[in-house]
């Protein structure tokens, strides 16, 4: 499914979706995996720990802040797919980079670690009939679909590619 076929979605996360290209879903999936969207190594390594600004994450944490946001866009497409009308409630990504620790993890195993969210969720929206996928269910006030959150999930990776390069390449 495409992204014609997302109809009305919050306007916060359009910055996210409009990253992506016309693209089915899976296809998107398929291009934008994390291991080839991350994929400067080399230069993630030299830039190592460094921060753009006072109080700005390194890399490893963006990595871990996108690993994040990727499992609860997956738990709120799921809940929403599985006609779930509970409403779910937002989350403070500074808090939750405050409560987690990358010292000890390298960008590869991050990577790595990414890399296995995705391909769980790949499967987890190839379950999903078109039903499913578009139907709605509120998170953070907002309503959205489990498609508009697959769209979200690739978009948002792409989205903090865009800062390293932009931000941190320079350093």
């Amino acid at each position: 499914m495409k992204k014609e076929l997302i109809g009305e979605f919050p306007k916060f996360f359009d910055r996210y979706i409009n990253l992506v290209e016309d693209l089915s879903l899976f296809e998107l999936f398929e291009k934008y995996s994390p291991d080839l969207v991350f994929n400067d190594l080399k230069k993630y390594n030299q830039i190592g720990d460094e921060i753009y600004a006072h109080g700005k994450w390194t890399i490893k944490d963006i990595l871990q802040h996108c690993i994040d946001t990727e499992r609860i866009m997956a738990y709120r497409a799921l809940c929403f797919a599985r006609n779930d009308d509970t409403i779910l409630p937002g989350f403070d990504e500074n808090q939750y980079a405050k409560n987690t620790s990358t010292k000890n993890a390298t960008i590869e195993d991050l990577i790595t670690e990414f890399s296995l969210v995705r391909k769980s969720n790949v499967w987890l929206f190839k379950s999903f009939d078109k039903t499913m996928l578009l139907r709605k269910g509120t998170a953070n006030l907002t309503r959205i679909s489990p498609l508009a959150l697959g769209f979200v999930i690739v978009g948002h990776a792409l989205h903090h590619e865009q800062i390293i390069k932009e931000r941190y390449y320079n350093l």
